[in-house]
């Protein structure tokens, strides 16, 4: 009779242990996190052709730097006169497929693969001919992610800030569901050469802020992929295995307890 109570006792146990708790939950748990994340560091965007600009030029000279800004350069008061404006919107420019944007004066400038610092000092040391003292000022208009798979809020999210990591984009989308694999979460993204990169990133890891796809870029796409435990529900009846789990541990329990009865 014990060889039997042992035996009732030891398939309890491997029914209640399959029911372990999910592992992984927590990120960056791995490594000293606090020391990694003082590494990150913010490299800035590269425009990429598609990318919507926002530019504005300003200088002292009011007058002089209306033929730079598109909503000024041809714009007419009611009176007939071409007055100083208090304030101008900046001027909006689509990167064409060759990477180039057309500017007022300057003609076709070459953007693609720049940082917004670097475009801004391009422009201005070209406006010196024109301008004293130039200053430009860029916005990308339409800073988009993607983020799709085990996620609560799954679609493609528009950021007001274009220094946006990872953990940021996913905070877009609501954050990964329980069923999210945080230590394989895939990104996609599109590089200089319009090359399409995929790789596998293990958000359990602190020192994922030291990595090249830490920060988000224009158009990345994030998925999570589900873990085990979901692919294996995905592909059966979770009703039926259910049934099957608490009619069985029903069964085990009540041959034990009949068992210890008769003892």
């Amino acid at each position: 009779m014990n060889k039997k109570i042992i035996t009732y006792i030891t398939l309890l146990s491997v029914i209640l242990l399959s029911c372990r708790p999910k592992q992984n939950m927590v990120y960056m748990s791995k490594h000293n996190m606090e020391e990694e994340v003082a590494k990150a560091k913010f490299q800035g965007l590269h425009i990429q052709e598609g990318d919507v600009l926002l530019i504005l030029v300003s200088a002292l000279d009011e007058i002089a730097v209306k033929p730079f800004n598109l909503n000024t350069a041809n714009k007419v008061g009611s009176d007939g006169s071409r007055g100083i404006n208090q304030y101008v919107e900046p001027s909006q420019y689509l990167v064409n497929e060759e990477g180039y944007i057309s500017f007022p004066v300057l003609g076709n400038v070459y953007t693609k693969g720049m940082t917004q610092v670097q475009l801004k000092q391009e422009l201005e040391s070209r406006l010196k001919r024109y301008l004293t003292d130039p200053l430009v000022t860029i916005t990308l208009k339409n800073f988009n992610v993607s983020v799709l798979g085990e996620v609560k809020e799954p679609g493609q999210k528009e950021s007001v800030s274009q220094k946006i990591n990872i953990f940021q984009a996913l905070g877009l989308a609501g954050d990964m569901t329980d069923f999210g694999d945080r230590t394989n979460v895939k990104l996609i993204r599109t590089d200089d050469s319009g090359t399409d990169q995929i790789v596998n990133i293990d958000l359990t890891r602190s020192d994922v802020v030291s990595s090249p796809y830490y920060y988000m870029k224009q158009n990345d796409i994030l998925y999570v992929q589900p873990d085990k435990n979901k692919q294996v529900q995905a592909n059966s009846n979770p009703n039926r295995a259910l049934t099957f789990q608490i009619i069985g541990a029903l069964l085990t329990a009540g041959t034990l307890i009949i068992a210890l009865t008769r003892k």
